[in-house]
């Protein structure tokens, strides 16, 4: 008898797939802890959105170094296109893999500093439960040597680090090109019977080494631009509203919090389009209505213990 060959096959295999525009003041920390991962990525795709800076000269010297790293090089557009554009670029390096030679796939972003052992303990807890669809970590700040908690829920993976199983990637159809996809495609792997979620310990803090929600053109901006995410996913006005009164008492005091509301709000006003996927807002209002009553924690369990999935394939 082959022993190996009845031994089952080790389900680690990953490949992190890297969008990225003018990182060159925050990559090299992300490429080190990448490198020094105590299981690393069977290939890291990293997608060079048109960088004008120092980054393709720095990828060049990472893919030198370590032949799993693939630089894919798109035409600059003369502009930092975010959400969509982020998701474009990240379709560009999907684009040159066959996503069935790995079992999980990872959108990271090039502005993280990561743990030694974060993809290995991602990789165990997807193999302990195969219902588990996608996870990450949580993401922290930097400030005079302490760490200051981005405060992201618990529901879904973090958008700067999407770790997926890729049959769950491919059954929700992976991600929506619009500002959003980010809490779209979590409330999606519920709709159908997958777990999403994120664990704050140790192993799995991570440093953000740019504010979240920042945009290119300031802060407030990049609040804006979250609310019309909200507004386009489908989330309603008063689920929004409770959001933004928990976290008044998060910088930008006040106005940044003001500034999701008014997002959402002028997009409505001015009859924005939306998620074309009632199915999806349907269940998403179901969803915003049940944490309304009994908090997200629980209306997340309960999504958890309706699932009629018996298991992942």
């Amino acid at each position: 008898m082959n022993l190996k060959a009845a031994m089952p096959e080790k389900q680690d295999k990953y490949v992190l797939i890297s969008p990225c525009r003018n990182e060159a003041d925050f990559m090299r920390q992300t490429l080190d802890t990448v490198v020094a991962q105590s299981l690393r990525p069977t290939k890291w795709v990293i997608v060079d959105d048109g960088s004008t800076d120092e980054t393709p000269a720095i990828l060049v010297e990472y893919a030198k170094r370590h032949d799993w790293i693939e630089i894919v090089t798109r035409a600059d557009r003369g502009h930092r296109a975010v959400g969509p554009g982020v998701i474009d670029a990240f379709y560009s390096g999907y684009a040159t893999i066959n996503p069935d030679e790995f079992d999980y796939v990872c959108k990271l972003d090039l502005d993280l500093r990561l743990p030694p052992r974060y993809f290995e303990t991602l990789v165990e807890r997807m193999l302990a439960n195969p219902r588990l669809g996608t996870c990450s970590g949580k993401a922290y700040l930097e400030s005079a040597g302490e760490l200051i908690s981005e405060r992201h829920g618990d529901e879904n993976s973090l958008g700067m680090t999407k770790f997926y199983r890729v049959s769950c990637f491919k059954e929700i159809g992976g991600f929506v090109r619009e500002v959003g996809w980010d809490g779209i495609d979590g409330h999606k792997c519920r709709m159908k019977g997958w777990t999403a979620t994120s664990w704050d310990e140790p192993d799995l803090r991570f440093v953000h080494l740019r504010v979240m929600g920042a945009s290119h053109k300031g802060i407030y901006t990049g609040r804006y631009r979250q609310g019309y995410g909200q507004y386009y996913m489908g989330t309603g006005f008063w689920f929004l509203a409770a959001s933004v009164l928990s976290r008044l008492n998060q910088k930008p005091y006040v106005l940044g919090q003001l500034s999701v509301l008014w997002g959402w709000i002028w997009s409505a006003v001015r009859g924005l389009p939306r998620y074309n996927d009632l199915e999806f807002r349907r269940f998403l209002r179901g969803y915003q209505r049940r944490a309304l009553l009994v908090g997200k924690k629980r209306a997340t369990e309960e999504c958890a213990k309706n699932a009629t999935r018996p298991s992942a394939r």
